[in-house]
Parts: C-alpha cells; sequence; structure tokens
C-alpha cells in the first residue's frame, strides 16, 4: 500500500481528485484528497489573509496529524508551490513529488512572478472588479474540459481563490529538490504555454522523470485513469 496525497489547483477543491482517487483506492492505496482553505467544502473559511503559507500548513498538518510516512505527495498547477512548500518542512516524510502541469517553486517568487506583467495585471484586475481579495474562477473550458456533463460539474464547483495565495513570496531552503522521486507530467494540450518552462527543466536534469499527456490541463478529470496509472509508478 502506498499513501498518496493529492493537492489541487487554483479555483479548485479536493473533490476535482474524484476519479483518481477511486483508481487508487481500488488497487489498494490510502489516498487523501483535502480541500486547501478557502476553497472546495472549506470555501466559507477564505478570508483576504488567506495566503500561500496557509495553504502549505493545511497539507503539513494533514501529514503530521495523520502520522503519514512515505509519501507521495501530488500537486496540480498552482498546487506546485503548495507541495513545494510542504516537501521543504517534511522532506523527511515525502518519497515522491509529483507535479501534474504545474508551477516549480522557487525561493523569493510568488505564483504572480511566474506570470507575464499584462497577465499579472489581468488577474490583479480581475480580482478588484470581484472583491478585492479573491480571484473569481475562470471556465471549465479553459482548462480543455470538453465534455459537457464534466465542464458542468467543474463550473458549478469551482470557486473564487484567495489573492493572497498569488502575492506572498514563497521561502525555501531547497531541501524539497532531495525528495528521492521528482516527477514532471505535461498536459500538451493544456494552453498554458508558460509550463513548458518547467517540463522543459525537469527534461534536462537526471534527477526528474517526465511524463506527457495528450490532455487539457484538468487532467484528473479528462483522463483519470491514465494519470492514476503515471501515479501508481511511484508505489
Amino acid at each position: 500500500m502506498t499513501v498518496f496525497v493529492l493537492v489541487h489547483g487554483a479555483y479548485h477543491g479536493g473533490w476535482c481528485w474524484r476519479a483518481v482517487t477511486s483508481v487508487l483506492r481500488s488497487q489498494g492505496h490510502d489516498v487523501y484528497s483535502p480541500s486547501l482553505t478557502g476553497l472546495g467544502d472549506r470555501a466559507h473559511l477564505a478570508t483576504p489573509d488567506t495566503d500561500l503559507q496557509t495553504h502549505i500548513d493545511d497539507i503539513a498538518n494533514l501529514i503530521r496529524w495523520e502520522e503519514l510516512h512515505d509519501v507521495v505527495l501530488v500537486g496540480h498547477s498552482y498546487g506546485g508551490v503548495v507541495i513545494g512548500g510542504v516537501a521543504d518542512l517534511l522532506g523527511e516524510r515525502i518519497k515522491a513529488l509529483v507535479f501534474v502541469d504545474a508551477l516549480l517553486p522557487e525561493d523569493g517568487k510568488s505564483v504572480m512572478d511566474y506570470q507575464t506583467s499584462e497577465r499579472a495585471k489581468y488577474l490583479l484586475d480581475r480580482a478588484t472588479a470581484h472583491d478585492g481579495w479573491r480571484l473569481p474562477p475562470v471556465t471549465a473550458a479553459v482548462y480543455g474540459v470538453e465534455n459537457p456533463d464534466l465542464a458542468k460539474w467543474v463550473d458549478q464547483k469551482c470557486v473564487a481563490h484567495p489573492l493572497a495565495t498569488f502575492t506572498q513570496t514563497q521561502k525555501l531552503s531547497g531541501q524539497w529538490m532531495k525528495v528521492p522521486a521528482l516527477t514532471y507530467i505535461r498536459c500538451t494540450q493544456s494552453g498554458l504555454d508558460y509550463m513548458d518552462r518547467f517540463s522543459a527543466h525537469a527534461a534536462t536534469d537526471e534527477n526528474w522523470t517526465v511524463h506527457y499527456m495528450p490532455t487539457g490541463h484538468d487532467c484528473m478529470v479528462t483522463e483519470p485513469d491514465h494519470l492514476a496509472a503515471l501515479l501508481m509508478t511511484h508505489i
């Protein structure tokens, strides 16, 4: 049995891993797919002070309180900076980090720093027009969810995302890079071109394994069986 902790991306919640979780559990694995503070079933807990460190603490405390070890820690999209922060704190409990079409964490950078100046301004303007401290969700179509029923489900579940999680600068010691196994899964039809820099970096580093999935960004929704199979290469 392997312990998997699945961390969702912006606007989403633990719900987005439902099909992947079902596959992993059917194979006898122990799976946790929590919602980060202010998102999913914890949307009511969002405040202007909900930041990246809040989300890192969410996952780190889950691992501590559940007394988890040898964890395969998986992060999708924004969740990449979360799992990097967690592994920087609890690297001895993590046996593999899997970045699913995700940001790779960098010391001294915020999520906004990965955006072009135009894109960063667009995001800030969207937050200002919404309520000043949250980013309104984008549609499932942007994430490549083409099936109408699945798209409707995703659109119904996604919620506004706390802006401070994107603007807080991350502080890292680099311990996360010492986790025994590092994997990057690139969704080649995601439309998020800025993710190319992360998969390209991983592809040139012998410490990384890289996989490519011909699907949209929300691969846990569009290709759950394929994604689950890739995750199980770490058992």
